[in-house]
């Protein structure tokens, strides 16, 4: 028996701290109630929905907040109620999850994917590029993949010289910060998921902030409001919803008063959640660039990020030797994801594998970068003496795979 044999980490890399105590009577007393619907609410109530949109709103700093079913219908509202319509071009960074282009589909627009580079952000030259060469590419989704942010003051800068509408999908930077401005402050809109694996659980769910009121207005009544707009809180005047009331078409994506219910505690301690990652984040980072084969990206000093997952690339090392590496790893308990698979695994899927799209281009950089890079979720069950065994197995088993 080897010395990687003797080690096995035996923790859930799915497992996530349970809800928190103020959560669950907050959701019993919802569940008691019978009100489960957001707009089920008493006459001079405005309910958990409403709440949490205000309480995101102020955290956010933005004027309007709509709670969605899922970040995914987050992200298709945002394109609807941004003007994108069927033939449309989107602009996206080709390194994201399956959510963000199904979202531009499903808004009948076309996607003009942008490269990446080696820090796994997208590649802004590229951008440049595309934003002048495409003349109907007038929306940016720009998706802050794995919580790795880029150079937001270019990103405005191009979007201003080129009159493209920034949406931000900040799915995995609730709680982070460029240059101290939080991420999703920088966009027309932007979309946050409070999905399991996110920085706030409620299973499934979406936030959508903006300080446009017309685009609000459009979101509130796409998601489902209909005609019960006023019972929102943090929206614009009515008069702004009554011009285009009976214009705008019922698309069903609300969040309910159960999930809100179960989130509105867990916003109060997202500070303190952010720091608790970071501290674990920076214990595997420091860990992983100390071993022969691997590397980090070095991360911008302006960008306070929120470690929930960390990504390392093995250096030069070929698909067989990735696969080895993979398979040893999970033999010892410790589970990473490989976005170099043609094939979409589980949550992972590279560009090339969306296929309900015409004419997708060759990236040579995306694909080179992927081909390498490793993916591992950082949940807070997590300590840092589990962090330590994850990363001797890791060390070890890159000893003996990696050439």
């Amino acid at each position: 028996m080897t010395d990687i044999d003797q080690k096995k980490f035996t923790k859930n890399f799915t497992l996530q701290e349970p809800i928190g105590k103020q959560g669950i009577e907050k959701a019993l007393s919802i569940l008691n109630s019978g009100k489960i619907h957001r707009y089920n609410v008493d006459e001079g109530e405005k309910g958990e929905t409403a709440l949490l949109e205000e309480e995101f709103a102020a955290y956010m700093g933005k004027k309007y907040c709509l709670a969605c079913a899922s970040c995914g219908s987050a992200m298709y509202l945002a394109l609807k109620s941004a003007g994108v319509k069927s033939g449309d071009k989107v602009l996206c960074n080709a390194y994201t999850l399956a959510p963000v282009p199904g979202a531009i589909e499903n808004s009948g627009a076309d996607i003009e994917l942008v490269d990446i580079v080696d820090d796994y952000t997208i590649d802004l030259d590229d951008l440049e590029r595309k934003a002048k060469k495409e003349k109907n590419a007038k929306w940016l989704m720009l998706s802050h993949m794995r919580g790795h942010i880029t150079n937001m003051e270019r990103v405005v800068e191009i979007c201003n010289a080129d009159n493209l509408v920034l949406i931000e999908d900040c799915a995995h930077t609730m709680g982070a910060s460029w240059d101290g401005k939080r991420s999703g402050s920088f966009g027309k809109v932007s979309c946050f998921s409070t999905q399991t694996y996110k920085h706030m659980n409620s299973g499934e769910g979406g936030l959508l902030v903006t300080d446009d009121p017309d685009l609000i207005a459009r979101a509130i009544i796409y998601s489902g409001s209909y005609m019960l707009y006023e019972r929102h809180t943090a929206r614009p005047p009515m008069d702004v919803f009554e011009n285009i009331n009976t214009m705008v078409p019922n698309y069903s994506c609300r969040m309910d008063n159960l999930r809100a219910a179960i989130l509105r505690p867990q916003l109060e301690n997202l500070n303190t959640q952010c720091e608790c990652w970071n501290r674990r984040y920076r214990f595997l980072e420091q860990g992983l660039i100390q071993i022969k084969g691997i590397t980090c990206p070095k991360r911008d000093p302006r960008e306070n990020y929120v470690g929930s997952s960390i990504q390392f690339s093995l250096i030069d090392q070929d698909e067989t030797t990735i696969k080895k590496f993979l398979i040893k790893c999970m033999d010892q308990g410790v589970e990473l994801k490989w976005f170099g698979s043609e094939k979409p695994v589980g949550f992972t899927s590279v560009y090339s594998s969306w296929e309900y799209f015409n004419n997708l281009p060759y990236l040579a950089n995306t694909k080179r970068i992927l081909a390498t890079m490793c993916d591992m979720r950082i949940p807070l069950t997590f300590d840092i003496k589990d962090c330590k065994l994850i990363l001797q197995i890791i060390k070890d088993v890159a000893q003996t795979i990696l050439k």
